[in-house]
């Protein structure tokens, strides 16, 4: 069986049977267990020659089932219905590819925003509770009670999650599959805990649904300025990791092996949209990749640029992590005590309490001002907190470095 054939089906067969029947809790358990049906089965009687279709068969099957066994007269003849219409659903055109329109059901207006994401990564993206907490920067039981209480709300309200109005709502619904996509390339890069420290085929069904969106939208500057960000930052993905697998930071890589195709879409994507209508967070970030890949060199980054472009984006989109990265850009233009001292404003913030990047930044900002020891203090603590194996290998090699030995 292919790899990653399972996950780039499975939203696809979510939003095949949550159009036709909805019921999305009862729709995703039958997904899971066609999916298991899959993985025990096709390794020994070999792939179906339309996976998709067998995918939505089987689970159209279990749906089936399940409202067989409800006593409700009205689930019993929903069931019937649509056991009738099983053949038609699995007979569907085998290009028809539902999970863009699956990110937008999730995008429900009955759901609260932070659940509106929580489900999607979930039902899109494949995530686990754990990596979806990591990406919001809370604990995992609160993820797991957010995500339990969105699947509660949609089968109290009995949605059959309609495709979004045009107008407002539809807007509103863009903004979260945007989110949502953003967040799911971003697990895909850095993974939030694992041997490896990228996940390519996160990243890759990110790029993917992203061109999808821009296709939908074109005229929609912000998924036009996503898709440059993933682009941009992709491009760098080959030089990330040695061939061991141990992380490259980003002033140290060989720029040669970056994707000079991925950075030319990137930097023209842009181009094309910075200026030419209302100013959003992923065209600020986008720009700020573009000048990052456009260097030569590390040493040839436009950083004072960059640090411009922070500021912006954090008076539009401001939060812990953009701070943390404008902190790093002062540090490079004005040295490593200006970066220490934004830093600091983050001290009190709980949502930066257990994350690992805190503690790595300050570590390093400490190290270059020529505090040793809270340098090697701050590493060490960083690599406890990180759950990613090849960032505490690379953090605590850093702190293994700030001892006097290795100074001479």
């Amino acid at each position: 069986m292919p790899d990653g054939l399972l996950r780039e089906l499975a939203p696809q067969v979510l939003g095949a049977l949550l159009r036709r029947y909805g019921q999305f809790d009862a729709a995703e358990d039958a997904v899971q267990e066609a999916l298991l049906a899959a993985a025990l089965q096709w390794p020994r009687e070999g792939t179906p020659a339309s996976p998709r279709s067998w995918l939505i068969s089987v689970a159209t099957r279990r749906l089936v089932d399940e409202f067989r066994s409800d006593s409700a007269r009205r689930r019993r003849e929903a069931a019937q219905a649509w056991a009738e219409a099983g053949d038609e659903v699995a007979a569907q055109p085998q290009d028809q590819d539902d999970t863009l329109a699956l990110l937008f059901l999730c995008a429900h207006p009955s759901l609260s925003p932070p659940s509106q994401l929580a489900l999607t990564l979930r039902a899109v993206g494949g995530l686990t509770t754990g990596e979806i907490a990591a990406a919001f920067l809370v604990p995992e039981a609160t993820m797991a009670q957010r995500i339990s209480r969105a699947k509660q709300t949609i089968r109290r309200s009995g949605q059959d999650f309609p495709p979004p109005a045009p107008g407002t709502e539809r807007t509103e619904r863009l903004k979260v599959v945007r989110q949502v996509l953003y967040l799911l390339f971003n697990e895909g890069y850095t993974a939030s805990g694992g041997p490896e420290l990228q996940r390519a085929e996160l990243t890759g069904e990110a790029i993917r649904l992203a061109r999808l969106l821009h296709e939908l939208v074109p005229a929609d500057h912000e998924t036009a300025g996503l898709l440059a960000l993933m682009l941009l930052t992709d491009a760098r993905r080959a030089a990330r990791t040695t061939a061991g697998g141990e992380l490259v930071p980003l002033d140290r890589q060989d720029r040669s092996r970056w994707s000079k195709e991925r950075v030319t879409e990137g930097v023209t994507l842009v181009s094309n949209t910075l200026g030419r209508g209302v100013l959003g967070p992923y065209q600020v970030q986008a720009a700020i990749a573009a000048l990052h890949d456009e260097a030569a060199s590390d040493a040839e980054t436009d950083w004072a640029q960059i640090l411009a472009l922070y500021e912006v984006l954090e008076k539009i989109s401001p939060g812990p992590i953009v701070t943390l990265n404008r902190a790093v850009a002062v540090a490079r233009t004005r040295g490593p005590l200006a970066g220490l001292a934004v830093i600091g404003d983050l001290a009190g913030d709980e949502r930066m309490a257990a994350n690992h990047r805190l503690a790595a930044v300050r570590a390093h900002l400490l190290d270059q001002a020529g505090f040793a020891e809270q340098a090697r203090e701050a590493y060490l603590a960083a690599a406890k907190l990180t759950t990613s194996a090849p960032e505490q290998r690379y953090l605590t090699a850093r702190a293994t470095l700030t001892l006097p030995e290795h100074r001479c």
